[in-house]
């Protein structure tokens, strides 16, 4: 009796092992942070949208009474 025939494994989980490391492979590389993102730069700031227009302003603002109304 060899040191192969102890170290040797014929269980089901170890044909499984197997056979996922053959059809499988390898793990694929690891893809880097920077790789994953994307730094872009923000829209610049719209002097117009952020005016106040105290005309226009009823517009962006909800009533709930308004809401309710049939």
């Amino acid at each position: 009796m060899g040191i192969h025939d102890v170290t040797e494994h014929h269980t089901p989980e170890h044909h499984a092992s197997a056979a996922r490391r053959a059809r499988f492979g390898v793990l694929p590389a690891r893809v880097r942070y920077e790789d994953m993102v994307e730094e872009r730069p923000g829209a610049p700031r719209d002097p117009a949208r952020d005016a106040y227009d105290p005309e226009g302003s009823w517009r962006s603002f909800a009533c709930l009474a308004a809401d309710l109304a049939p």
